[in-house]
C-alpha cells in the first residue's frame, strides 16, 4: 500500500509538471499571437504603397557616401527598443526642461539619425501623417542589414511613436563592460532570451567603437593587472597602437577602431574571433563564459548562414519589444518633435 501511495503521488507530481508546461506553452503562444496581431507585414501596402521603397532609397543613398552608416542604423534600432520599447523616442530633441535619450552619455556616439529624418520628410510629402518614425527605423535597420551582406526579412509594422524621451532611462541599454550574467538579464528584461542575445551580439561584426568604450581592458583592467588577461596579447597590442594611452584624455571622444576585421560586412567571423580571445568588448568575450552560449557561438562561427538567419529572427523579435499600436502614442509629423 505504501508503494502504491508513493506511485500515485509520483504520477500526480508528473501530471502537475506536465500541466504547468502545457499552460506555459499556451501563455507563450497567446503572447506571440497578440504581438503578431498588433503588428502586420504589409501594413502600409494600401496606406502608402511606396513607403518601403522611399526608405530603402534614403538608406542606400547614405550608404553610398558612408558604408559605416549601416552599422549605425542597426545600432540605432537596438538603442531605441531598449528604452521604452520600439517607439522612436530616440529621435526626440531635448528641450530646456528635458534631456532626451539621444543626448544621454550612452547615446553620444549614435549615428544614422539624419537618414531617418530625411526618409520621414520624403514620406510626409507623399503620405502625410501615415508612417511612424518607429516603423521607418525598423525598415531602415532591415535594409542596412541587407546592404551589409545580411539576409532579408519582412518587417511587421504598425508601430506608433512615443511622446516621452528621457536621458535618465538609457540605463536600460547594456554596456560594453557587462559580464554574461548582466547582459543576459538585460535582454531578459526586454523579453529576449539568452539565445536572442547571442545572435544579436553578432551585429558587432560591423561598425566601429570609440576607444574609451574598451581601453580599461588595455591599460586599467584591475588593481593586479593593467591588461585584461582574457584579451589576446597581439590583438591588445594592435588596439594600443590605435588607442594610445597618452592620447586618451585629448581625443577621448574621437579615436575609433573597427569592431571587426570586416567592419562593413555582416559575417560570423565575429564569433570565430571570440575563440581567439579577440572580442573587443568584455560583453563580447563573455559569450564564451558558459557552455550553452559558447556552443551557440561555435555553431555560428562554423555556419555563417545559420547565424544570419537567426540574427534576422532575433531582429524581428527585438523590433516588437513594448511597441505602441492602435490608439497608443502618435504618428509624429517630425521625428524630432512631439506633436503639439
Amino acid at each position: 500500500m505504501k508503494f502504491l501511495h508513493q506511485n500515485i503521488e509520483t504520477h500526480r507530481s508528473n501530471l502537475f509538471m506536465i500541466m504547468k508546461r502545457i499552460l506555459s506553452v499556451i501563455v507563450i503562444c497567446s503572447l506571440i499571437s497578440h504581438s503578431q496581431a498588433a503588428l502586420e507585414v504589409g501594413f502600409y501596402r494600401d496606406k502608402c504603397p511606396f513607403a518601403e521603397a522611399i526608405i530603402n532609397h534614403e538608406v542606400k543613398k547614405s550608404y553610398l557616401i558612408d558604408k559605416g552608416i549601416a552599422a549605425g542604423i542597426v545600432r540605432l534600432q537596438f538603442h531605441d527598443c531598449f528604452v521604452r520599447g520600439c517607439d522612436g523616442s530616440i529621435f526626440i530633441d531635448s528641450t530646456p526642461t528635458n534631456q532626451a535619450e539621444k543626448d544621454g552619455s550612452t547615446n553620444e556616439s549614435i549615428r544614422g539619425l539624419e537618414v531617418i529624418y530625411n526618409a520621414k520628410d520624403k514620406l510626409e510629402a507623399v503620405c502625410p501623417g501615415v508612417l511612424s518614425c518607429a516603423d521607418i527605423l525598423a525598415y531602415a535597420a532591415r535594409d542596412s542589414n541587407v546592404l551589409s551582406g545580411g539576409v532579408y526579412w519582412d518587417v511587421p509594422a504598425g508601430r506608433r511613436d512615443g511622446r516621452i524621451s528621457r536621458a535618465s532611462e538609457i540605463v536600460d541599454i547594456p554596456l560594453p563592460s557587462f559580464n554574461l550574467v548582466q547582459i543576459t538579464e538585460s535582454f531578459a528584461n526586454k523579453g529576449l532570451t539568452q539565445a536572442d542575445m547571442v545572435a544579436l551580439s553578432g551585429s558587432h561584426s560591423i561598425g566601429r567603437s570609440h576607444c574609451f568604450q574598451f581601453t580599461d581592458r588595455l591599460y586599467n583592467h584591475n588593481t593586479k593587472t593593467m591588461k585584461d588577461p582574457n584579451l589576446d596579447p597581439h590583438y591588445a597590442q594592435l588596439l594600443r597602437i590605435v588607442c594610445p594611452k597618452v592620447l586618451q584624455e585629448i581625443f577621448n571622444q574621437t579615436l575609433v577602431v573597427g569592431m571587426n576585421q570586416s567592419p562593413f560586412y555582416m559575417d560570423s567571423s565575429y564569433y570565430g574571433n571570440l575563440f581567439k580571445h579577440a572580442g573587443l568588448f568584455v560583453s563580447d568575450q563573455s559569450l564564451l563564459d558558459s557552455q550553452t552560449t559558447a556552443t551557440q557561438a561555435a555553431s555560428y562561427a562554423a555556419n555563417d548562414l545559420s547565424w544570419k538567419v537567426d540574427f534576422a529572427q532575433a531582429m524581428i523579435k527585438l523590433s516588437q519589444v513594448q511597441v505602441l499600436t492602435g490608439n497608443q502614442g502618435e504618428i509624429r509629423a517630425n521625428c524630432r518633435v512631439i506633436n503639439p
